[in-house]
C-alpha cells in the first residue's frame, strides 16, 4: 500500500506546485508583458481590484497618488485620485479607466500593481491571490521636493516653459516643472478642461512636458559646453585674449552679438562668458570645429535618450536635428561651427539636458545619471528596491570644471545673470538669449549650481515667447527655486 499512497501523493505535489508556477507566471511574472499593451481591456479591468501603490514625494509624507475605494455590484474597485493634482501631472502621470495611463503610472506600473518579478512582491502576490485577498501594490518614493516644485510653479506662473532642478552629486531630480500644468484627477473627470487650459505660447498642450520633452534653441546657455570643449582642448585659457569688434566674420557674412551698440573690444575669455560675447565664441567655434564641440557635448549627454524612469516617449535627447530627426555631421562643412558655439544653427536641447550641463560642471565635470524614484516599498513597510547614484561618466577634467565655475560665477556676481544672485550663496550660472524668428520674441533661459563652490542644486530654466533676456526674466525663476531648495539646509 506505502507504494500506490507515496506515488499519489508525490502526483498531488507536483500539480499543487504546477498550479503555483503556472499561476505565478501568468499572474506575476508575466503581468507587466500584459499591463504594457494599453488596449488589453480584461487586463485593465482586473488592475481595478488592485489597491494600486501610493506615489509620493520626497519627504516621504506627500501623497502625490492615492486610491479611492468603491464598491460597485458586490466588488471592491481601486481607482486613482491626485492629492497634489497640479503639483507634477507630468512626472507622476495618471492611471484611469478611459484613458489608460502616463508618466510614473505606467513605466512603473508592474511594482506599483505588485506584478513585478522581485521574489518577496513575488511570494505576497502568489499567497494574495490563491487566499484571494486583495492585492496590494508598492508604493514609490520619489526625489522630488515638494517645496522646489511648488516654488518653480509659483514663479512660471502662466508662461510656457520649464524648470529642472538636479543634485549635482547624485543626479536625484529635485524640480521638474512644466508650465502650463493640469490638474491630474481632470483627466478622468473632464478632460476637456485640460485641453482648454491655455498658457502664453502657441502650442499650449497641458499634457506636454517641456521638461523632458520639449526642445528649445539653448542660446547662450550652450557656450558652456563650447567653452568647455576649448579649456579642455588646452588652447585656450581665462586669460586668453580676444578682440570684440561687434560681430564675427563667418563665410563672407558678419554674425552679430546680441547687443550690437557697442563693441567690447580687448577682453579676456572669461569676459566673453561673463558678458556672453558672441563674437569671441563665434571664433572659438571655427577655430574649434562643429564636430569637435558636438563631441564635447556627447560627454554631457547630448544625442542620447536620458535615463529617466518615465516613459521613453515623455523623454527627447539633445543635439541637432535636421527634418525632426537628430543628426551628427560626418564633416566640418555639415555644420555652422560660429552658430553653432553660440547655441544657435540646429541645435535643440531639452531643459533636463541643460540641467545636466550645469550639474556636470558643479560636481567637478563628472555627469551623474538623473533619477526621479528614489526607493519602491512593498505594503509592509520593506524596501523592494533603491535607486543608487550611477555616472554617467567625466564630462570634462576636474580642471575645467574649476575654471567654468570661476567665470559663471562672474556672470551672476557681475555679468549678465545679477538677478540670479541669492544673498550669503554664491551662485554660478550662464544665460541664454535664442532668437525664434519672430522680432521681438525670445527663448530665453539660465543654467546655474549652486552654492557654486560645494553645489547641492543644479538648475536649467528656459521660458517661452519672451521680449527679454535670460538675464531678465530666467534667471529670477531660478533665483526663487534654489532659495526655496537651499534655504531649508537641504543634505
Amino acid at each position: 500500500m506505502n507504494g500506490p499512497i507515496t506515488r499519489l501523493a508525490v502526483a498531488a505535489v507536483v500539480l499543487v506546485a504546477s498550479l503555483i508556477v503556472g499561476t505565478s507566471y501568468w499572474q506575476v511574472w508575466a503581468a507587466p508583458s500584459l499591463a504594457d499593451r494599453q488596449d488589453n481591456a480584461i487586463e485593465r479591468v482586473a488592475e481595478f481590484t488592485v489597491k494600486r501603490g501610493r506615489i509620493l514625494a520626497a519627504d516621504g509624507r506627500t501623497v502625490l497618488a492615492n486610491n479611492r475605494r468603491k464598491r460597485i455590484s458586490g466588488k471592491t474597485f481601486y481607482f486613482r485620485v491626485y492629492p497634489h493634482g497640479r503639483l507634477a501631472p507630468h512626472l507622476v502621470g495618471y492611471a484611469t479607466q478611459g484613458r489608460a495611463r502616463a508618466g510614473l503610472e505606467r513605466s512603473l506600473n508592474d511594482y506599483l500593481t505588485g506584478a513585478n518579478s522581485n521574489l518577496g512582491t513575488l511570494l505576497d502576490t502568489t499567497l494574495d491571490r490563491l487566499r484571494g485577498a486583495t492585492i496590494e501594490g508598492n508604493d514609490v518614493v520619489t526625489t522630488l521636493d515638494k517645496r522646489g516644485q511648488d516654488a518653480a510653479l509659483r514663479a512660471l506662473g502662466d508662461r510656457c516653459g520649464a524648470v529642472v532642478a538636479l543634485e549635482p552629486r547624485t543626479g536625484r531630480v529635485l524640480v521638474l516643472a512644466s508650465s502650463p500644468t493640469y490638474d491630474a484627477n481632470l483627466v478622468e473627470r473632464d478632460f476637456k478642461a485640460i485641453q482648454r487650459i491655455r498658457g502664453t505660447c502657441r502650442s499650449a498642450t497641458a499634457l506636454y512636458d517641456r521638461a523632458t520633452e520639449g526642445l528649445y534653441a539653448p542660446g547662450s546657455t550652450f557656450k558652456v559646453v563650447t567653452a568647455s570643449a576649448a579649456l579642455d582642448s588646452r588652447r585656450y585659457s581665462l586669460a586668453s585674449s580676444f578682440f570684440d569688434p561687434g560681430y564675427c566674420e563667418e563665410y563672407g557674412r558678419r554674425v552679430n552679438n546680441y547687443d550690437t551698440s557697442t563693441p567690447f573690444g580687448r577682453v579676456t575669455f572669461l569676459q566673453a562668458i561673463q558678458f556672453s560675447i558672441n563674437s569671441v565664441f563665434c571664433n572659438v567655434g571655427k577655430d574649434l570645429g562643429g564636430p569637435r564641440v558636438l563631441a564635447k557635448a556627447r560627454r554631457f549627454g547630448f544625442y542620447e535618450l536620458p535615463a529617466l524612469e518615465t516613459p521613453a516617449e515623455q523623454r527627447r535627447p539633445s543635439g541637432l536635428y535636421k527634418r525632426g530627426h537628430l543628426f551628427f555631421p560626418k564633416s566640418p562643412f555639415q555644420v555652422d561651427p560660429g552658430r553653432l558655439a553660440f547655441g544657435q544653427e540646429r541645435l535643440l536641447v531639452t531643459p533636463l539636458q541643460m540641467a545636466m550641463v550645469a550639474s556636470a560642471v558643479g560636481n567637478r565635470g563628472v555627469l551623474m545619471r538623473p533619477t526621479a524614484v528614489d526607493r519602491i516599498v512593498a505594503p509592509d513597510g520593506k524596501v523592494v528596491s533603491r535607486t543608487k547614484p550611477e555616472r554617467f561618466g567625466r564630462a570634462v577634467s576636474p580642471n575645467t570644471a574649476a575654471e567654468l565655475t570661476t567665470a559663471m560665477k562672474a556672470v551672476v556676481a557681475g555679468g549678465t545673470a545679477t538677478a540670479a544672485r541669492i544673498s550669503g550663496i554664491p551662485v554660478a550660472g550662464k544665460t541664454g538669449t535664442a532668437e525664434t524668428g519672430r522680432h521681438g520674441v525670445n527663448t530665453t533661459s539660465f543654467v546655474a549650481f549652486a552654492p557654486a563652490d560645494r553645489p547641492r542644486v543644479a538648475i536649467a530654466v528656459f521660458l517661452e515667447n519672451q521680449s527679454g533676456t535670460g538675464g531678465t526674466t530666467a534667471a529670477p525663476v531660478a533665483k526663487a527655486v534654489m532659495e526655496a531648495l537651499l534655504r531649508r539646509g537641504r543634505t
